[in-house]
């Protein structure tokens, strides 16, 4: 007798199908949408327009607003203010896209202040209220975006510096410019058609000969990270060796790169014993890769063997961007194992498993914690967090789950849009416009260097801080224990940066909020690349830095910039005389035992490069 087909074996395959089938044209709309979720942008514009609609108040405000702009535009094109010198008029105009004195002149001033007008009324209607808060947030930014791809410094014929330089080189400057167009345009076409690591266009500054010179070993290495020991340059070093956790989302040498802005250099020259991880660039087999492991086989890896080649039992530890972020974890951990009660051993937590215990035992103790524009509490993560809803995760989910990964490409392509004004638009006016070159350095070389995630670390990532701010709300978990940050006993030096788009210095001053330890928050001048490499002898550098001891109360972040001093000069000074105070007596420094080398300094993991 024939057997009866079973009804839930094409509703399988049918499901299996369909999921294809939606993946596949998410994946479309993804692509044309350059990685972003249509649905989560038409959302968030649909909450502000039913806001807007059913707001006949706001709307006659709105409608009020707009004839005052139009009459100040109109005023100002008319009735310029008294001529000045040209250096007046450049320091009275706050936007750099209109710096030139040819906007001040008809018809590109009246360009201009219909623009800046146009520009105000926008931003002010993007607030209404009743629109969630991150509807209004991803409106408000997507409406910027859009301004900005329209101001009329965007445009040849309505940019009055283009035209002028055009003439004065009698088209010299549209003729350069359009070929560099044509040859970036040459090269990202060549670019997307090669997949071979090969064939990839050399950066500007060569690893291992241009930056990250400063001489050192590759004295430990496990699957996710190779571990250097740098050389020291004085004939003592401080006792506490100096780990530095790096972000994985950017090559480690942004901290060594010219000898001139090293970081690192910097640091072994005023007689620290420094390491250095370098994280591996993941590729598809790495998918699998989660939290836990760049947690475990990274930072505490590293802090063992740190342990292991130098004898010592404390250490300081620095860590930049999401590397900062691991750090943090792991001192929340490291202090939780740490003895409860006098009568206790070291690791003796009754509430810790006993496998976790034996971990944390290898590792030293943590002299002082040093966090570099990190992230610890998510909830408000600025710029960053227009990416970052459901809908949007979904559509990242669906594409690294075609290829294992979080391609260097996508990210760079992030981070450029967060500062389209500068990344984008003004280059390409100054490149392709003015027909300027390039003048190539070596932060520029390594902005290139791109690097991937492997795609379970980065949902992770992504859902447990981003999404739930899990760290802050004391939920996150290591080695199946929770753990929380107001747990660090180790001294605390936060560095937040004037212009961070990537990590809001507010957001990173929250970390007085989850702690309760002796605390340095120094807020430096610059970006979240530019403020922490800030050598000493760079012109105009600043700084403010103030702290405050355990037991501290709550001060706002406006508070504490009206009151903080202000310093001149790199804050690279600081961070050391900051370690200098928790470090002992110098000693003659570690030997690096040729049986513990396994290459010379920056190894290899730096050196791995993907077309995507």
């Amino acid at each position: 007798m024939e057997k009866p087909i079973s009804p839930a074996l094409p509703s399988e395959r049918q499901g299996d199908i369909a999921r294809s089938i939606d993946e596949a044209f998410h994946a479309q709309l993804a692509k044309i949408n350059m990685g972003l979720s249509p649905i989560a942008l038409a959302l968030a514009y649909a909450d502000w327009a039913l806001h807007l609609a059913t707001s006949p108040g706001r709307q006659l405000l709105l409608a009020q607003r707009a004839l005052e702009l139009s009459q100040q535009a109109l005023t100002s094109t008319w009735q310029p203010e008294p001529a000045a010198p040209a250096h007046d008029q450049l320091m009275h105009e706050k936007d750099p896209r209109f710096s030139d004195p040819g906007w001040s002149q008809w018809p590109f001033n009246a360009l201009k202040e219909g623009f800046k007008a146009s520009d105000a009324w926008w931003r002010e209607s993007t607030e209404v209220d009743g629109v969630s808060r991150h509807h209004q947030h991803m409106v408000n930014f997507f409406t910027r975006q859009g301004l900005d791809a329209l101001s009329p410094s965007n445009w040849a014929v309505t940019n009055p510096e283009v035209l002028r330089q055009g003439q004065e080189s009698m088209g010299q400057s549209w003729l350069k410019g359009y070929q560099s167009y044509a040859k970036d345009l040459l090269d990202y076409r060549s670019s997307r058609a090669s997949a071979h690591p090969g064939k990839l266009k050399p950066l500007d500054f060569e690893v291992g000969k241009d930056v990250a010179l400063t001489p050192g070993k590759v004295v430990f290495r496990n699957h996710l990270i190779e571990l250097i020991q740098y050389t020291p340059t004085t004939d003592t070093v401080y006792p506490e060796p100096l780990l530095i956790v790096p972000s994985c989302i950017m090559k480690y040498y942004i901290l060594d790169l010219s000898p001139a802005n090293s970081m690192v250099r910097y640091l072994v020259g005023q007689g620290h014993t420094v390491f250095m991880m370098s994280w591996r660039n993941p590729d598809a087999s790495d998918r699998d890769l989660g939290m836990q492991d760049y947690l475990q086989m990274g930072v505490m890896e590293a802090m063992a063997a740190v342990k292991s080649h130098t004898g010592a039992p404390r250490i300081h530890a620095l860590g930049y961007c999401l590397g900062g972020t691991f750090l943090a974890i792991v001192a929340a951990a490291l202090a939780r194992g740490e003895p409860q009660a006098p009568s206790q051993g070291r690791g003796k937590n009754p509430r810790r498993r006993h496998e976790d215990v034996a971990g944390l035992d290898k590792l030293p103790e943590l002299a002082s914690v040093t966090l570099l524009a990190a992230s610890t509490d998510f909830s408000e993560p600025g710029e960053l967090g227009v990416f970052i809803d459901d809908d949007q995760l979904n559509t990242l989910r669906e594409a690294m789950a075609r290829t294992g990964y979080l391609s260097g490409r996508q990210m760079a392509g992030s981070f450029q849009f967060l500062n389209s004004r500068d990344l984008i638009w003004s280059r390409n006016t100054r490149r392709y416009l003015l027909g300027q070159d390039e003048v190539g350095n070596d932060m520029m070389s390594w902005n290139a260097d791109l690097t991937r995630l492997p795609e379970r670390m980065h949902n992770e990532y992504l859902s447990s801080l981003f999404l739930n701010n899990a760290l802050a709300a004391g939920h996150y978990r290591v080695g199946g224990v929770g753990v929380t940050l107001m747990d660090i006993k180790a001294p605390l030096l936060v560095v937040g940066t004037v212009r961070d788009h990537v990590s809001p210095w507010k957001s990173v001053y929250k970390i007085h909020l989850l702690t309760d330890t002796h605390t340095t928050f120094i807020l430096a001048a610059g970006g979240h690349n530019a403020g922490i490499v800030s050598e000493p002898g760079h012109a105009n550098r600043s700084y403010q830095m103030d702290s405050v001891a355990k037991g501290h109360a709550w001060t706002e972040p406006d508070e504490w910039v009206s009151k903080a001093p202000m310093f001149e000069g790199s804050w690279w000074q600081a961070m050391h005389a900051w370690l200098q105070a928790r470090s002992g007596p110098r000693v003659p420094p570690p030997v690096i035992h040729p049986a513990d080398v396994l290459c010379d300094a920056p190894g290899e993991n730096v050196m791995v490069r993907y077309a995507d």
